[in-house]
């Protein structure tokens, strides 16, 4: 059952919503055929700096999928990947997918219908350089290769990989490429562009791991923060909803609308205190303990002199989304951020050969955040200079959910305000890179109202027609899959403002508004400087 709800988990942040279908954008042109048979890709690509063995390549015939050449192989050392070749359908375009957690699996890479015919990508993903539940980061503990493949060459050598089988299978390369991730995927985006900046035309960063070592100590304050001394949570399951509902009473109008979702939660005043229990301990209250550690959750991680040691918090409107990341769920007998915290600490995050941590004994300091930027560095995805990305032509779409409970979505507005005064002001970072902040979502996916968001028509459009997308829709879907709201989300900063005529639930009522001031969203921390430290590159 454990092994189960990490795949689910690590499933969720590798593909984010890509597993929904897409609107369709502008054809690509014509239907691009095989010059060879599926079979004969099972053999090795001389790549330089990315010898590749194709191990197996067979067709499926067309079903619920199109009719296609799945192909499975790996770079050297141990980059496995998958790769799936349409038959009847392909145009050109190649989308590459990001991958969730520590990586480890390959999920099944879905096909998007964002062209002429459903089908038209080409599509590959990676379990970036070893097996494992997306979780467990035994893998690490003394493998440097290991390690260099997740924390920056895995998906810039298989999209070496892949052009090439693309190459050889239809006569051509391809045409235009992409990357679409979230979680670990949303940091792999981030890093492609800076790095490795002529491998992608179009670039979609959801909710991006970037800030990687400062990440695993946010994770290890979520898990400290709701964990008592004998180990049972603190705020537990039951009181969530009793939170949530609070937060929203409080701030659901602060945009002037009541819609049961909160646009911006920079913009909440709330303290937990305004639910203390005045007698014994309901399910309507919380306890002064609970009082204290939702009071932590929201302020985020500092040192004992008040220095944050990750530049973000627990928004409000997220708490529904604590169940299984900061409350544990019964299944996996621990949080998510107790098990991603504690695995990173022991068998990542610090050099090979040197002392390591744990969750238990990670100390909240900023010489414990600086031990751990030499392997950190190699993985982060901070740095401002996209200047190659920007010149060669490259699009970024960023994303994040407002009430994301994995990864602040603080950090990314932080990422992104600093971007944007690196790059020449809003206007100029507009013109290739634009920044989408969805209310009320969930980490990549689900939320109280709205649930889904995806950008690859967006994407698409603007890399091979230059309409720069100046909305997306998000939508919300119930239990049985029924769409029960649809909002345009515009870009940062501008947000979404009803209209005063129709449904609150339909996108058409609604129009952009641009925010009373300036967002003021760079956050001051000890971390600030890694933001100009090169990480390594694949030679």
């Amino acid at each position: 059952m454990r092994s189960k709800v990490l795949a689910s988990v690590i499933a969720v942040a590798a593909l984010g919503l890509a597993v929904m279908p897409t609107a369709a954008a502008e054809p690509a042109g014509s239907v691009i055929r095989p010059v060879r048979p599926c079979a004969e890709l099972v053999r090795d690509f001389a790549i330089p700096g990315a010898p590749t063995h194709v191990t197996a390549a067979a067709e499926v015939p067309a079903g619920a999928e199109p009719a296609h050449c799945e192909v499975r192989g790996f770079v050297e050392p141990a980059v496995q990947f998958q790769l799936r070749l349409p038959i009847d359908s392909y145009s050109g375009r190649y989308l590459q997918y990001g991958c969730g957690g520590f990586c480890g699996i390959i999920f099944p890479t879905p096909f998007p219908d964002c062209g002429p015919r459903a089908g038209d990508f080409a599509v590959a993903a990676t379990d970036d350089g070893h097996p494992g539940d997306g979780i467990d980061g035994r893998w690490a503990a003394d493998n440097q290769a290991a390690r260099d493949d997740f924390f920056f060459r895995a998906p810039h050598v298989v999209s070496m990989a892949a052009k090439r089988i693309i190459a050889a299978f239809y006569g051509s390369p391809p045409r235009q490429a992409y990357f679409n991730g979230c979680s670990t995927g949303g940091r792999e985006a981030l890093l492609l562009a800076q790095r490795y900046p002529t491998d992608f035309d179009g670039i979609i960063a959801a909710a991006p791991a970037s800030y990687h070592g400062p990440l695993a100590a946010y994770q290890a304050w979520l898990a400290r923060s709701n964990t008592a001394a004998d180990g049972t949570p603190i705020i537990t399951a039951a009181k969530l909803p009793a939170l949530h509902d609070a937060v929203l009473a409080a701030c659901d109008r602060v945009d002037g609308l009541a819609d049961g979702q909160i646009d911006d939660p920079r913009a909440c005043r709330f303290d937990p205190g305004a639910i203390r229990c005045a007698g014994p301990d309901q399910p309507s209250c919380l306890t002064p303990a609970q009082v204290d550690a939702a009071r932590k959750l929201y302020a985020g991680p500092t040192d004992g002199h008040g220095n944050r040691i990750y530049p973000g918090w627990e928004p409000y409107g997220s708490e529904l989304g604590w169940a299984g990341w900061i409350v544990a769920l019964p299944e996996l007998g621990a949080p998510i951020s107790a098990l991603l915290a504690d695995n990173y600490l022991r068998y990542i995050g610090y050099p090979i050969g040197t002392p390591h941590s744990s969750l238990a004994e990670f100390r909240f300091t900023v010489r414990e955040l600086l031990r751990l930027t030499p392997e950190g560095v190699k993985a982060n995805a901070m740095s401002l200079d996209l200047t190659a990305f920007r010149r060669a032509g490259g699009k970024l779409i960023l994303w994040h959910g407002f009430a994301d409970f994995a990864i602040p979505p603080n950090s990314t507005l932080d990422y992104y305000d600093r971007l944007v005064r690196h790059n020449g002001g809003l206007r100029a970072t507009q013109e290739w890179a634009r920044l989408f902040m969805i209310p009320g979502l969930y980490h990549c996916e689900g939320g109280d109202r709205l649930t889904e968001f995806d950008a690859v028509r967006e994407i698409v459009a603007w890399v091979e027609r230059g309409a720069a997308p100046d909305r997306i829709i998000a939508t919300g879907r119930d239990a049985q899959g029924t769409v029960t709201r649809t909002r345009p989300v515009f870009p940062h900063p501008l947000r979404a403002r009803y209209d005063g005529t129709g449904s609150i639930d339909d996108a058409a009522n609604f129009v952009p508004a641009r925010p009373a001031s300036p967002p003021r969203d760079t956050i001051r921390w000890p971390g600030e400087f890694l933001h100009f430290i090169p990480g390594p590159v694949a030679r």
